[in-house]
């Protein structure tokens, strides 16, 4: 009924085939049971069999309408209360009943979403690398003898093994980021604020992120857009101001000595590999001096604010120190002494490497660094926890003291059978506007998904966010081919102005066709009521209204302009091709679009 790996995509698919959510919780429940077989440290808590097939019942009963997660089965990471569910933070002493659902975890159910466990993670959210817990060290999902990564280690592979669709973890210093990376994931990693974190048990307070772990980036995005808003629980929940990027980003990528894979050649290799394909999406590649990230980096654990971690647990470190993992007792410990001095220093440095960082941001869009420069197996990990750990963070931890959003996204894999990956890291709230870029990267991975390393992306665009008012006189146009961001005639909606507004998907029964003889090679988009598909990709693009009426004089036959229906049920003008011209076309509707068909061939 489900391929291997379950996304939001394939479980709509089954239920508009006549699957019920009862159906997808029994695979859910066989899929868990698989999985703890083989690996038993991924969840602390599983929601107990009949518990699921409750929910799904009544899920049944109230049927989708006005449930856009209607059905999704969903993971928690222990550090995120769900009521019903003990609260651990794997630390079995420090356990809790919470009389509520965390922010997040509620607004997910209410979209109709369905919890189907805790998952592992290092105690209380400190570490990067998923081995500091009592429950044992859940492993990466291509090599048992690695670490799977952390904090959010039991969430990643839960994800990642195919058991739900989607799970959360949180971020301080790249705990939603590094487990992506290692079980070829995507990590949605929020500016700090968008997302409330009432009902998480904090790691350190004023920058911990709830993140989102997913198998593509459209899916992570409309995960992360239900659960955001302001939270007035949360004093440090923020009302976001959107920051747009152009579509055609210039990207800050790493130079000289500031490329420290550890050795790590295949990681390296990748990394590479992926600030190529970001220049033929159209990027400009511009060098950087990563050294004041790399010294706000280090301010995470060696400057005051290790301090946080003291204050979240210090009555419990008081009466339970025995109880904590030695590693993560050791970390905590070290705050004590710490002076409100030192803290005051540490946010005044921290503020002049902002300051020393403001050029960079003017001269590039978003930042492209390796997720991870390394990795390790378990034996590696425990014999020198710290140094290895610190490894991990080089390029991470630095993004949430700096209040910046990220999406980590799969790079490939090594001759060893290992992912790889990259991050994307742009200004605070430009959430939405790395995610099309993200998404386009992650698709010319040809990596998989998740443990499927020959899973094909599913054809589903980053879902748009409300169109903004356009100025007077402007109009919307739908473009499907050559005109698409980085396609040889971009530059005729460039030109004028205009700019990108969404990417998107018609509703279905539309086919596309390769035009024969057309230069530059163009697509050809048909109606075909009988025809149900996903849609075709298209962009949505604004432009004044005298360019509309110039641009539309210059196009040639067989295309012409015509209303096209949109997958949210809008209509836009776009390009339409006459029947006739298609009677030798080559069909390549399958591939989902014309960047898809460019990819594939």
């Amino acid at each position: 009924m489900l391929p291997p790996m379950m996304t939001l995509h394939s479980i709509r698919a089954a239920y508009a085939a006549g699957a019920t959510p009862l159906d997808i919780v029994e695979e859910v429940i066989a899929r868990r049971a698989r999985l703890a077989a083989r690996d038993p440290a991924v969840f602390i808590t599983p929601v107990p069999d009949a518990a699921l097939r409750a929910t799904a019942r009544a899920l049944t009963g109230r049927g989708p309408q006005g449930l856009p997660l209607y059905g999704i089965p969903f993971a928690v990471k222990d550090n995120i209360d769900v009521a019903g569910l003990p609260t651990t933070a794997a630390c079995p002493a420090y356990a809790y009943d919470p009389a509520a659902d965390a922010t997040t975890v509620a607004r997910l159910i209410a979209a109709g979403a369905i919890v189907i466990g805790k998952t592992n993670l290092d105690q209380f959210a400190t570490g990067l690398n998923g081995t500091r817990s009592p429950y044992g060290a859940p492993r990466s999902v291509f090599d048992p003898d690695h670490v799977s990564g952390g904090s959010s280690s039991g969430s990643a592979v839960a994800v990642a093994a195919g058991v739900c669709a989607f799970a959360l973890g949180t971020d301080t210093a790249g705990s939603g980021r590094v487990p992506a990376m290692f079980n070829n994931l995507v990590g949605i990693k929020p500016t700090p604020g968008l997302v409330p974190c009432t009902g998480v048990v904090p790691a350190c307070r004023s920058i911990d992120v709830v993140t989102v772990l997913a198998l593509t980036v459209p899916e992570g995005v409309e995960i992360r857009r239900i659960m955001e808003g302001h939270d007035p629980a949360d004093p440090f929940s923020r009302h976001a101001a959107p920051v747009a990027l152009p579509p055609r980003p210039r990207i800050g990528i790493l130079q000289g000595a500031e490329r420290n894979f550890y050795g790590n050649a295949e990681v390296e290799a990748l990394y590479d590999a992926a600030t190529a394909r970001a220049e033929a999406l159209g990027a400009t590649l511009v060098p950087f001096d990563y050294a004041p990230f790399r010294e706000a980096a280090a301010l995470l654990y060696d400057g005051p604010w290790v301090a946080e971690r003291l204050a979240a647990v210090e009555g419990f470190l008081a009466t339970n120190a025995g109880d904590f993992d030695p590693v993560v007792r050791g970390i905590v410990e070290g705050a004590r002494g710490r002076s409100a001095v030192e803290a005051f220093r540490g946010l005044y440095r921290l503020k002049e490497l902002c300051q020393q960082v403001a050029p960079v941001w003017e001269a590039v869009d978003m930042l492209m660094l390796p997720t991870s420069p390394t990795t390790c197996t378990v034996a590696e990990m425990l014999a020198d926890p710290v140094r290895r750990n610190s490894e991990f963070g080089l390029y991470t931890n630095f993004a949430n003291l700096m209040g910046l959003a990220a999406i980590a996204v799969p790079g490939g894999f090594g001759a060893s059978g290992l992912p790889a990956g990259v991050t994307l890291v742009g200004p605070g709230f430009s959430d939405d506007a790395l995610a099309g870029f993200a998404a386009a990267l992650h698709a010319t991975a040809a990596c998989g998904l998740g443990a499927d390393r020959a899973a094909p992306v599913p054809p589903a665009p980053v879902p748009p966010a409300a169109l903004p008012d356009l100025p007077e006189g402007w109009l919307t146009l739908a473009v499907v081919g050559a005109h698409l961001t980085g396609m040889p005639l971009n530059h005729e909606l460039t030109g004028p102005g205009g700019f990108l507004l969404a990417r998107t998907r018609t509703a279905p029964g539309y086919r596309l066709y390769e035009l024969p003889d057309s230069v530059p090679p163009k697509p050809g988009l048909i109606r075909d009521p009988n025809f149900a598909g996903d849609g075709i990709e298209v962009e949505l693009w604004a432009l004044p209204a005298a360019a509309f009426g110039q641009f539309v004089a210059r196009i040639p036959a067989p295309l012409g302009i015509g209303k096209l229906e949109l997958a949210d049920g809008g209509q836009a003008s776009g390009f339409l091709c006459e029947g006739h011209a298609l009677r030798d076309a080559r069909e390549i509707t399958s591939f989902g679009g014309w960047r898809g068909w460019l990819a594939a061939r």
